[in-house]
């Protein structure tokens, strides 16, 4: 298997995993991209390759930024879903308000995600967001500020915190970076 076909298999992975996760069928995603139902299927199971401008409206349809499925860094064959090497993550996200976050699960294919981000100095979540996930942030360096559900908390180094299906927002106000570990289920990039 060639080094595009590997990378392949691991988009139709992630695809598949995104779509169960929102709760979607084949048919629903199919119809929302005005493609059939066969391609799609063979798209997930990587038997056929998305164009650019098809994986711009897989990204939207399923409520995630495109660079998650344009990344894809390919692994040797033995470590492939097992191991993630610091300089293979996967970036998610534009990185527009300050929050810079990298994929450390192989892929979306288990029941969690685990994602590494890093707040930079002065910078803050734009608005209040609410996700149907579970949460758990353990912060490896920095402060961050946190508004949960309504209530105020302050984070540093070694602290954990945990976020389930409630309002929350995120503010660096601080002069250094801050950076954090994030467990989220089920997974939502």
């Amino acid at each position: 298997m060639n080094l595009h076909n590997r990378q392949r298999e691991t988009l139709g992975v992630d695809i598949r995993a995104l779509r169960k996760a929102r709760g979607l069928t084949l048919s629903e995603v199919a119809d929302r991209l005005q493609r059939s139902v066969g391609w799609l299927s063979q798209v997930e199971r990587d038997m056929s390759a998305p164009s650019i401008s098809d994986l711009r409206k897989i990204a939207s349809c399923l409520e995630v930024p495109v660079s998650m499925l344009f990344s894809h860094s390919v692994a040797p064959a033995e470590e492939q879903g097992y191991i993630v090497r610091s300089g293979s993550r996967r970036p998610m996200g534009s990185g527009e308000e300050g929050l810079i976050e990298e994929l450390l699960s192989p892929d979306l294919t288990d029941d969690f995600e685990m994602v590494h981000s890093t707040f930079r100095p002065n910078s803050q979540m734009q608005d209040t967001a609410v996700r149907p996930t579970q949460e758990v942030g353990y912060v490896i360096s920095g402060r961050l500020d946190l508004q949960i559900g309504g209530r105020q908390f302050s984070v540093g180094p070694g602290d954990s915190f945990r976020i389930r299906g409630e309002t929350y927002r995120w503010s660096n106000p601080y002069d250094e970076p801050a950076v954090a570990i994030w467990v989220i289920a089920p997974p939502v990039y």
